[in-house]
């Protein structure tokens, strides 16, 4: 039986991060869930507040926190292009003095930290598929650096706290990743198409469709994760977590038709600035250290999170951004 622990998940209350707090409150830890609720919903996490080893807080990283923990995962940012374009200096504060706070509590507390950076710091990417050794293709004063370059600092500074002070770090690169509790106005691809084709709307594809990405359905993603805070402590990544198939933003499109059983029709709007032609983990690292391979196939993961998306009251969940 694995020891419990005193487990922060800060952006808990997140997509990601409800589930995150989810499968630990499941396996006995004390976790505490850290979440300014810009882009999250408190709905995610409400089915876990009557539990014992469960504790939430409404706090921005941005500001420094105080508290006692073994484990840190850190996921607090906003995600989507939308979001994190919002506010794009408060998305560069929450990346690298969000981090900062975090890693000082960690060599405080000598605590166990890991950092969900993303796929998104290898830019629009010359080299495909991308290994962790690809340094990027990324536009420094874009629209979308905000997010990019932030999470590259945060990377930098966790790599810096590591050589530094000896903390115990880890870096996972995400991939983009799907499921039940995504924001249905996050902005994001699948949520986009699955609430359009629902809804008997037009489906928004920007640019010609061509263009590629690779989606993992979060359960796979969790528990990349998790393997990734157990991983033996020489190993500190960075470790690409995605789904290495392959689809055209065209392709997703029609499968969710599918399987929505939808008429709705398909609409071209321009392609937003710098946004990546293709993107396709290579997961050779997380195979061979950690023994992850993504098992959810993509039809599949569709299918379970259209059905999540059809129980889905839109009013439960405030309207987009301006930036949409």
């Amino acid at each position: 039986m694995p020891s419990l622990k005193r487990i922060l998940v800060t952006g808990g209350a997140g997509f990601l991060g409800s589930h995150l707090c989810e499968r630990l409150v499941s396996e006995g830890h004390d976790v505490i869930c850290v979440d300014n609720f810009f882009t999250s919903q408190k709905a995610n996490v409400a089915h876990l507040l009557a539990e014992p080893n469960f504790e939430l807080l409404r706090h921005d990283i941005v500001q420094p926190l105080w508290l006692e923990v073994d484990e840190i995962y850190n996921l607090a940012c906003p995600a989507a292009p939308g979001h994190y374009q919002f506010n794009p200096i408060k998305t560069m504060k929450t990346s690298v003095i969000g981090a900062i706070n975090v890693l000082g509590m960690a060599k405080r507390c000598r605590a166990k930290v890991l950092q969900a950076s993303t796929s998104e710091v290898y830019g629009d990417p010359e080299v495909h598929p991308q290994p962790e050794s690809y340094r990027g293709a990324v536009n420094p004063i874009g629209p979308r650096a905000c997010y990019d370059e932030g999470k590259r600092a945060a990377e930098t500074l966790f790599m810096d706290y590591h050589r530094a002070h000896r903390l115990n770090v880890r870096i996972v690169r995400i991939f983009n990743t799907y499921g039940p509790r995504m924001n249905p106005y996050d902005g994001r691809v699948v949520s986009n198409f699955i609430r359009q084709a629902i809804a008997g709307e037009p489906i928004t594809i920007f640019g010609s469709g061509d263009q590629t990405r690779s989606f993992c359905y979060r359960d796979d993603l969790i528990e990349g994760m998790m393997r990734m805070m157990a991983a033996p402590d020489d190993f500190v990544g960075p470790v690409n977590i995605g789904n290495p198939g392959e689809f055209t933003i065209r392709e997703l499109a029609e499968l969710t038709l599918q399987l929505c059983g939808s008429s709705s029709t398909i609409v071209h709007r321009p392609l937003p600035v710098d946004d990546p032609e293709r993107r396709r983990p290579d997961i050779a690292l997380a195979r061979d250290r950690l023994g992850w391979a993504p098992t959810i196939a993509l039809r599949a993961g569709l299918e379970r999170t259209i059905e999540w998306f059809r129980t889905v009251n839109l009013a439960d969940y405030r309207p987009p951004t301006p930036n949409y």
